[in-house]
């Protein structure tokens, strides 16, 4: 339990703290713990680094503000989160993103590429992280005003081996496949991830054949290929449309739902 309340005030810590230059050793003072041991308890956990973890989650905040705010200053944004100079600011935006804010800013849609991370669930008096999971409740209000579309779940294969020819093909990997779910993607249709290499689509209509209709498009994706390095990597998602079941709405339940889509369409 000491474990959770560590990490919980952690992520509070980062949060609200994201356009500072916050520093590691600020973070364990915050939590009553030394250096190492949070940095070991968070790597541990959520399989990254403090560090990465706070890059990811500005520019993921950065974007949400360029894309919010088209008349602002894109220096301005970067002051906003930490970055004296456009030059910083882009190469840091670039290395998640793989594209300049400027080419960012001309995109259709923003989606939370990094979404905070939630504190594991709790099985007597030890955690469990079953899946790395990502903080998606500031949609709940959106899931309850569509909760009988469908939605279209993705997960990506064999992402182990793309992890090993390097952590930014798989971060490449990533982006890839958010971009092919915005491609086919209506537009009142809203994509998200909620897991480290999981995502969902919740569309806008109730007709299951609207939603196999993406499902069949995104199939027909696979074996298409990214670049990195030099290489060319294909990428290939399992896909499945699956709907809230249920007469009452809650997140968790949801949450759960969509990754047992997920799971039963690795079945087949």
């Amino acid at each position: 339990m000491k474990s959770l309340i560590i990490l919980a005030t952690a992520l509070s810590y980062i949060e609200e703290n994201i356009s500072n230059d916050v520093k590691n050793e600020e973070i364990a003072k915050a939590c009553y713990c030394s250096k190492s041991s949070l940095e070991k308890l968070f790597q541990c956990t959520y399989k990254t680094s403090i560090h990465n973890y706070i890059i990811n989650r500005r520019m993921t905040l950065a974007a949400k503000t360029i894309k919010n705010n088209p008349d602002m200053n894109l220096l301005d944004v970067a002051v906003m989160y930490g970055y004296g100079s456009n030059e910083a600011f882009t190469r840091a935006f670039r290395q998640i993103w793989n594209c300049t804010p400027v080419e960012f800013r001309t995109r259709d849609r923003f989606t939370a590429l990094y979404p905070g991370f939630t504190i594991p669930m709790v099985e007597g008096d030890a955690y469990v992280m079953e899946r790395r999971p990502v903080d998606i409740t500031e949609l709940y209000d959106l899931f309850l005003q569509r909760k009988d579309c469908y939605f279209v779940c993705c997960d990506i294969k064999h992402m182990e081996p793309i992890n090993e020819i390097s952590m930014k093909a798989g971060d490449l990997a990533i982006i890839t496949a958010l971009e092919r779910m915005n491609a086919v993607a209506g537009n009142e249709d809203i994509v998200f991830r909620i897991g480290g290499d999981e995502f969902a689509m919740i569309t806008d209509n109730t007709d299951i054949t609207y939603a196999e209709g993406i499902a069949e498009a995104l199939r027909n994706m696979n074996g298409q290929t990214f670049a990195f390095d030099g290489q060319d990597i294909p990428l290939n998602m399992h896909v499945a449309v699956t709907k809230f079941e249920g007469n009452t709405l809650r997140y968790q339940k949801l949450f759960s739902q969509l990754h047992i889509a997920i799971d039963t369409n690795k079945k087949y």
